[in-house]
């Protein structure tokens, strides 16, 4: 083996680190004792853009 093998991260490892990091962040989520927030219903009668939390994503995203 060379050093430089020695010192990169396998993908073993990094999939062991991932499968490991995301339920402790559900758990974490679950555990700070606070309901989620309903989205309010979107008005299908409109023809304008919704103001929804994708589509602001998507603005900052797109820097508009």
């Amino acid at each position: 083996m060379t050093q430089k093998d020695k010192e990169a991260t396998s993908r073993r490892d990094f999939l062991k680190l991932a499968g490991t990091a995301a339920p402790a962040a559900a758990v974490t989520v679950m555990a700070s004792g606070q309901e989620a927030e309903a989205a309010p219903e979107p008005d299908l009668q409109s023809t304008r853009l919704q103001d929804t939390a994708q589509t602001r994503a998507y603005f900052a995203s797109a820097k508009f």
